[in-house]
């Protein structure tokens, strides 16, 4: 086959799917013929002419493909240190008409008047601070619908969650890896079908399944374990579901930047409720889940603070031993890969199939299941209007009896 003939192919198969993991694609390419090297020559070209967009998430590159669009979509910098603003501007490239400002001030009047698609925010300017602008833009019904991404060099404890609050689509630390910039702006102004979303967009049913089979065959120092948000959905009747939309987010940002600094062999990917399942070498889940309990602990006191505890009066302890309050946490569990396989096997057997190469992927109903959850605590759903949580199966429950 052809250098030409081949690249069609990769194209036409990235384009069927959307977004395909590397593994996926290149199972397919090689069924067609299209060897390694051949297969990576050609992703590397069709990411050059911006034909197609790459990303590590959740441990897993996946390829997705992107609009061929006449019309330049806007993107606003606003950073007050000219070099860090120019580079940020290199590393978009071409394809996008940039627009760069350096003071905070003149920040809401540039974004009423260009209308850009996307913003990128320093968090320290003049006379305003990215925070300020970020919230304006996001309670502006003319304006909410801009992706605002946030840089900054500040400690991200609090930075981060407030950011999230106050609808920030993302949030990187400075020094920023300018790959990771570019192809961020990518998938949020140039990716094909439903928005990007980084909270979604972790690894779906279709990859959480194949990690289940690959989990169950893997040796002893593999393991698979589901990190759960504890009281979340108690947490969310209590103060509302947007607020624990935010902690959900939060908590999908930690987990992203935690994999991408420490162990991109790790795998995280979302169960679509008030938990993840993360498997790997038992060194880097270990790893992983502690660094990710630290952070989450830290955020704690801005999190009660944005519920109504003020600073001078903040006592952890004293808040989440009240019955009003209930205890956040981050809980990790150990799954044992014999009752997998067994509860997998259940589900196979629900479904009339003996192996899982008969059914493809597992629905999430179904793969709650198989990691030993009964019912749901929350529930994610997606809309035109973005991503909505709701107090699950188990909780409705409660309330009724």
């Amino acid at each position: 086959m052809g250098g030409k003939e081949f690249k069609n192919d990769i194209i036409s198969i990235i384009n069927d799917r959307q977004q395909i993991s590397y593994n996926e694609l290149s199972d397919m390419a090689f069924s067609r013929g299209i060897d390694e090297k051949s297969l990576k020559g050609a992703l590397s070209e069709l990411e050059n002419v911006k034909t197609i967009a790459s990303r590590s998430n959740g441990g897993i590159l996946t390829y997705y493909s992107l609009q061929d669009e006449n019309a330049l979509r806007k993107v606003l910098i606003v950073e007050d240190d000219k070099n860090i603003n120019k580079l940020m501007a290199i590393s978009i490239g071409k394809g996008f008409e940039v627009r760069q400002i350096y003071d905070g001030g003149e920040a809401i009047g540039a974004v009423r008047e260009d209308r850009p698609d996307l913003v990128i925010l320093d968090l320290m300017l003049p006379h305003k601070d990215g925070l300020d602008i970020c919230r304006t833009i996001k309670t502006d019904s003319n304006l909410n619908n801009t992706i605002v991404i946030l840089i900054s060099a500040m400690d991200p404890t609090s930075n981060r969650f407030k950011g999230i609050q106050y609808g920030a689509d993302y949030y990187i630390k400075k020094p920023f890896d300018p790959h990771d910039l570019r192809t961020l702006v990518t998938l949020f102004l140039k990716k094909k079908g439903k928005r990007f979303d980084p909270l979604i967009d972790l690894p779906d049913e279709e990859r959480i399944s194949k990690e289940i089979e690959h989990s169950i065959k893997e040796s002893a120092g593999y393991v698979i374990g589901t990190l759960k948000i504890g009281s979340l959905s108690e947490y969310a009747r209590r103060f509302g579901e947007k607020p624990a939309l935010v902690i959900l987010r939060l908590v999908s940002q930690l987990l992203q930047d935690s994999i991408k600094q420490n162990s991109e062999n790790t795998f995280v990917g979302f169960l679509n409720s008030d938990d993840f399942m993360v498997a790997g070498a038992r060194a880097s889940v270990d790893s992983l889940v502690k660094e990710v309990k630290e952070e989450f602990a830290a955020v704690i006191p801005f999190i009660l603070q944005d519920a109504g505890f003020k600073n001078t009066v903040l006592d952890i302890d004293a808040i989440f031993e009240s019955e009003d309050v209930p205890k956040l946490s981050i809980e990790y569990k150990e799954l044992d890969r014999d009752d997998i396989e067994q509860r997998r096997n259940e589900v196979l057997k629900d479904k009339g199939a003996k192996k899982p190469s008969e059914i493809g992927a597992y629905t999430y109903d179904e793969l709650q299941k198989i990691v030993g959850k009964d019912a749901l605590d929350i529930i994610i759903t997606r809309d035109s209007s973005g991503v909505r949580l709701r107090v699950g199966k188990s909780m409705q429950k409660e309330e009724e009896e």
